[in-house]
């Protein structure tokens, strides 16, 4: 709970003069839910902002800041007799004190007297926060009474977002955990998968290392398992698709998966052949990314552009594709024609933190890129100290786009067709 506390105190810090007198923060953390009309309940997992301010694990909560006396409050569900029955335990308020570390807890139903009695004059919320990489945004906060109040919706989210932005130590040990679990998983479905398998073995495989071996619970996004064709799909594996063809023999598999520890994120992607040796095409594309990973990573530094970033990327991609004869041309002339995108339409790479595609990656004043790959950017920022960033580049032969740019005479010229 030290890392919690240190972020309701950097939070706290920022808001200091930005606010009137006996103002507080209140956020919502997330809803239990049912599936559909059933009284099943899918596994809760908590919303990230309440996440990264109470680390609190149970559903229907609510969290409050006084930033007048720097105090934190928390508000649970009362819960009736027989949830002990069905459930467990029920925990008392000093229990949830001493659990969570906060100042004060209450029961939900006293929401609206405690908010009386701080005698608060304005109630920050994250109401209308825009989630750049969704386009949804933030509900806010819900309760009966509200209307009682003045809020401010504008205030907390720049705030609070940027604080996510930028780690802690305690933030960074516990990415560094995540990955370290999530790296072994990915090694152990490496030294175990053979031609024949099927992909949802790999990600069977993954998880269950994973969660025995670092006590993940959940992965931080669909895994991704896509082998032979499908490793050109760049989200296979969803509902649609679900990791269920068949490993061939020559087959390179693409494996994108990640764990998540206490709502904090991993993501790694590997690709490789599925029998241990790589064919001289497969080898010239692998050599590629690689390449252009390891110019980004040495480059990488705080004051960077990440922007530039995706221009170096692109320029060694088709420098390597030029060099082993996907492509023809010069480098200025593939550059300036943006060659490059077709084979990696998406972004470079996206914060981490408490999602995979973190928050912050656009401030308040900035536009996507309107041109082809950097329109997919998850952020345009300069990079600074404390930042978490994936650097993962690709080279992907999709059909759909290789289809359209082979009848484009003006992009067809550079492509060797034969080789593609």
């Amino acid at each position: 709970m030290k890392l919690h506390k240190q972020n309701r105190e950097k939070l706290m810090n920022r808001l200091l003069g930005k606010t009137s007198p006996h103002s507080v923060v209140l956020l919502q953390g997330g809803k239990g839910k049912c599936r559909y009309d059933t009284d099943h309940e899918p596994l809760f997992r908590q919303e990230s902002y309440f996440q990264y301010l109470f680390g609190v694990k149970e559903p229907d909560c609510f969290g409050l800041l006084d930033l007048t006396t720097q105090k934190s409050h928390l508000f649970f569900p009362k819960l009736p007799p027989d949830y002990a029955v069905w459930m467990g335990h029920i925990k008392t308020c000093d229990e949830f004190k001493a659990m969570y570390q906060v100042d004060e807890v209450h029961w939900t139903e006293d929401l609206v007297k405690v908010l009386e009695n701080l005698e608060t004059s304005v109630i920050l919320t994250l109401e209308g926060a825009l989630n750049t990489d969704s386009g949804n945004k933030h509900k806010g906060v819900k309760f009966s009474g509200l209307e009682k109040f003045r809020f401010d919706n504008n205030t907390l989210f720049p705030e609070l977002s940027e604080c996510r932005v930028k780690k802690s130590e305690e933030e960074i040990k516990l990415m560094r955990y995540v990955n370290r679990v999530s790296s072994e998983a990915h090694i152990h479905v490496m030294k175990n998968v053979y031609p024949g398998m099927k992909e949802y073995e790999i990600e069977s495989m993954f998880c269950h290392h994973a969660y025995v071996h670092g006590g993940c619970r959940f992965v931080s996004y669909t895994c991704i398992c896509g082998s032979g064709p499908n490793g050109a799909t760049l989200h296979y594996g969803h509902s649609g698709a679900p990791n269920d063809r068949t490993i061939n023999d020559g087959d390179l598999v693409l494996c994108d998966m990640g764990a998540e520890y206490h709502c904090y994120t991993s993501d790694i992607t590997r690709t490789y052949p599925v029998n241990g040796k790589f064919t001289e095409d497969q080898k010239a594309i692998y050599l590629t990314v690689l390449a252009a990973q390891e110019a980004v990573i040495k480059s990488i530094k705080p004051g960077v552009s990440w922007v530039d970033m995706q221009t170096l990327a692109y320029k060694v991609i088709v420098t390597e594709l030029l060099k082993h004869g996907f492509l023809r041309g010069s480098i200025d002339e593939l550059m300036e024609h943006n060659i490059a995108s077709l084979f990696m339409p998406h972004g470079l790479g996206h914060f981490m933190g408490l999602e995979t595609h973190d928050v912050g990656g656009y401030l308040e004043n900035q536009k996507r890129m309107d041109k082809s790959g950097f329109r997919s950017l998850r952020t345009i920022r300069h990079l600074e100290e404390g930042m978490v960033i994936t650097v993962e580049p690709g080279v992907y032969f999709i059909r759909a786009k290789l289809e359209t740019a082979l009848q484009d005479s003006e992009i067809s010229k550079f492509l060797v067709t034969e080789k593609i």
